[in-house]
């Protein structure tokens, strides 16, 4: 598997609301073994979490389950990331 790191930054007019929601999806993907690692930023800006998948249509069709991107409250990033 891959990682991806996934970035997202709120946009003005976020549902609060939405915020258990995803972090409910990010805890069904750690159950899973996809989620390495997630958080938000200090500042509140947004967050970001590392996904495991096959490849970036996969990151990208789980990234597009999250609450967070259905709601459209965050600017949502995909970048295949080449840690070591």
């Amino acid at each position: 598997m891959n990682r991806y790191l996934v970035l997202m930054i709120r946009r003005p007019g976020l549902d609060p609301a939405v915020v258990p929601l995803h972090l409910a999806f990010l805890d069904e993907l750690r159950e899973e073994g996809r989620i390495e690692l997630s958080g938000g930023f200090s500042d509140a800006s947004g967050g970001a979490y590392l996904l495991r998948a096959v490849d970036l249509a996969e990151a990208n069709t789980l990234v597009h389950r999250d609450p967070a991107h259905i709601s459209g409250g965050w600017d949502i990033t995909v970048h295949e990331w080449q840690a070591h």
